[in-house]
């Protein structure tokens, strides 16, 4: 069997002692010019920065890191329970991170935690691994931001919390949930069924609470009151949303909302199973769109949010924080309520 060993060829790269050796000039004055600081004349900062392009010299990150006190690494926490469904989001997040994350010579290191352990991240802090920590999934109960202001580490949070001392980047889920169902109370419903996951997820908790400003708001000179009857949290597995699903056809609702892209998915699937049609016997829209969704058919009216520009603004925010620039502490991003073919309104 063949073998290979890394004999370090064509990985040569030339160094800041390099750059000096061949002008004859000291490390410092290399520097200099690089960095734009200090004392240095401009014909020699000219001949520097000559050198330095005509040879493809790029500066150590270690060693500006070890120089500057960082290590040019942002860790990304994700949970570890996410499942298929909720990947799009990471991955489109993720996406913009990495993209500005990069644009500024940081890396990115992903972290997995889940709801009972933070070992993982623990580690890293321990090591001095990352210079700041985006978190991206809000808990009521969240022992990573506890964690992370223990330590003084510099996190983002992409999500909502309560607690107004962290910095927090968003989407403006209660607005567009609160649109969604005005839109449909508008166009004369009044049996608005509502099926959500745990509560123990901030998002839920924000959109339940865009549903029931809708209810509060006039509508057309009529109020239409909430039904919380028509109402179910916490559904969290198969069997729940089936069981919701089943309640809301007994009391004749005129649609159902879901309060993501993964209750969605479930509820389509009873209804097809109970050869139920959508939308002319029950009409079905989703807080959060997918392509999932777009693809369905009929195609599932849903609120679509930009999750690439999401991750970016978020990393923008964090990279702006450990800067020491002054960031605003919350940020909401806009939506875009899309009407399709499983809504007649």
């Amino acid at each position: 069997m063949e073998t290979f060993r890394n004999e370090g060829l064509g990985n040569h790269k030339i160094t800041i002692s390099d750059v000096a050796e061949a002008l004859n000039v000291s490390k410092t004055t290399v520097s200099r010019a690089i960095s734009g600081k200090g004392r240095i004349g401009e014909d020699t900062r000219q001949r520097v920065l000559a050198y330095i392009a005509a040879n493809d010299y790029k500066p150590n990150v270690i060693a500006k890191g070890l120089a500057q006190k960082k290590t040019y690494n942002i860790a990304l926490v994700i949970p570890g329970d996410c499942n298929f469904a909720d990947m799009p989001f990471f991955q489109n997040s993720m996406q913009g991170i990495c993209e500005e994350a990069s644009a500024h010579d940081y890396d990115v290191m992903l972290v997995t935690t889940c709801a009972n352990s933070s070992a993982n991240l623990e580690r890293m802090i321990q090591n001095n691994k990352m210079d700041g920590v985006i978190l991206s999934r809000s808990m009521i109960e969240d022992r990573n931001v506890y964690l992370l202001k223990e330590h003084r580490i510099p996190f983002v949070l992409m999500g909502t919390s309560g607690d107004k001392n962290i910095l927090q980047v968003d989407n403006d889920h209660k607005s567009g949930c609160r649109e969604l169902i005005s839109r449909m109370l508008e166009s004369g419903m009044q049996k608005i069924g509502l099926i959500g996951g745990s509560k123990n997820y901030v998002v839920n908790r924000t959109r339940m609470r865009g549903y029931q400003e809708a209810f509060a708001q006039t509508q057309q000179g009529r109020k239409v009151g909430l039904d919380e009857t028509l109402v179910f949290e916490d559904c969290d597995s198969a069997g729940k949303i089936r069981s919701a699903v089943e309640a809301l056809i007994q009391a004749e609702a005129e649609c159902i909302a879901c309060m993501d892209d993964v209750v969605c998915l479930s509820v389509l699937q009873i209804l097809a199973k109970k050869d139920i049609a959508v939308p002319q016997q029950i009409q079905v829209a989703s807080f959060y769109d997918s392509s999932l969704l777009r693809n369905n058919k009929p195609a599932i009216t849903s609120l679509e949010f930009d999750d690439k520009a999401l991750g970016v603004l978020t990393c923008k925010t964090l990279l702006d924080y450990i800067g020491g620039k002054e960031v605003q502490g919350k940020t909401r991003m806009d939506y875009e309520l899309v009407t399709r073919g499983s809504t007649l309104f």
